[in-house]
């Protein structure tokens, strides 16, 4: 972030210190401008008002301007810097995110390592790839930050490092400076977390052999069917490649056979029309048979007041869900 930046407030202040932007935009003698409300037509006029250079979000707020209608769009100007971060971006979305014109900056971290903690840091020789290779990269967490002493994916039994192979999955852990003494008076909760000298994310991730890593799933949200296991962010990031879908969570379905199967809750475009059927369809031409959903429910997602999905209250429903079983 350089001199006088104009920084617009999608990201509300109390999630994770505003991602540490409050005292930046000071520091950086920039202006700050803020919202009523986060909706597409808001933040457009204000990126074109007042000449917004920079702006954070959750996927879900950058994806209000990627499927905004054309003529809201109309004049946005190129080379605004983004930064997303709050849940796992799906590839797509990082990919209409570049065609829009805008530079996104993939972050991940938790409030416990004090916000942003590993970036996807863009390399030169990214740029001769296709659009769609260089989403898929910029859609790994990345690498840590300066202040972070170490990000690795260990695994948690034994505490070694998985193998650097963007298969093998572990858990994400840091250390660090800046990663928290301890939970406020919660001793055993600290302990679980700090279980062998690392600060436990709880994200399960593989790391690739330069070193980026990728997240796969949270350790309680991923899916066991049949003793394999589905990575839910794998499934919502083939459901967000379908042009109909506008959001898109997935959760375990409890099923006699199995254990378990994918449950896929779908929230449709604006007179945006499919079915069922032609979601796993889809579905079908990119996933292994055991990925795909075998229920499906259509309707408008529960979030958080960050934009996160609420996933706890999809697992609610998918337990004695309305979902189609296809």
């Amino acid at each position: 972030m350089p001199k006088h930046p104009v920084y617009l407030w999608t990201l509300p202040m109390f999630h994770c210190n505003g991602w540490c932007f409050p005292w930046t935009v000071a520091a950086r003698a920039g202006v700050n401008v803020c919202l009523r409300k986060v909706e597409a037509q808001a933040m457009a006029d204000a990126i074109r008002e007042h000449g917004v250079t920079h702006y954070c979000g959750a996927p879900i707020v950058h994806s209000l301007l990627v499927n905004a209608p054309e003529e809201l769009k109309r004049g946005l100007p190129r080379g605004v810097k983004a930064m997303v971060a709050g849940a796992a971006p799906p590839a797509s979305m990082i990919e209409s995110m570049e065609r829009l014109g805008f530079d996104l900056t993939h972050v991940y971290g938790l409030t416990e390592v004090y916000g942003p903690a590993t970036a996807c840091a863009k390399h030169e020789d990214w740029d001769r790839l296709e659009i769609d290779e260089r989403a898929r990269l910029n859609a790994r967490q990345g690498v840590r930050y300066h202040l972070q002493r170490d990000a690795q994916v260990l695994d948690p039994q034994t505490m070694k490092p998985v193998p650097w192979d963007g298969e093998t999955m572990g858990e994400i852990m840091f250390r660090g400076n800046i990663t928290m003494k301890g939970y406020l008076k919660n001793e055993k909760a600290t302990q679980e977390a700090f279980a062998g000298g690392w600060f436990h994310t709880g994200d399960l991730a593989v790391q690739y052999p330069d070193g980026y890593i990728k997240i796969k799933d949270r350790s309680k949200d991923i899916i066991i069917s049949g003793g394999e296991n589905i990575s839910s962010i794998e499934v919502e990031d083939v459901l967000y490649r379908h042009p109909a879908v506008l959001a898109a969570a997935v959760v375990a379905k409890p099923d006699p056979k199995w254990g378990e199967t994918p449950c896929a809750f779908v929230e449709l475009k604006a007179g945006a029309q499919v079915t069922a059927q032609e979601i796993v369809a889809h579905c079908k031409k990119y996933l292994a048979g055991f990925k795909v959903p075998r229920a499906v429910e259509f309707g408008e997602l529960p979030k958080t007041s960050t934009g996160k999905l609420q996933k706890f209250e999809l697992r609610k429903r998918a337990g004695s869900t309305t979902a189609i079983d296809v």
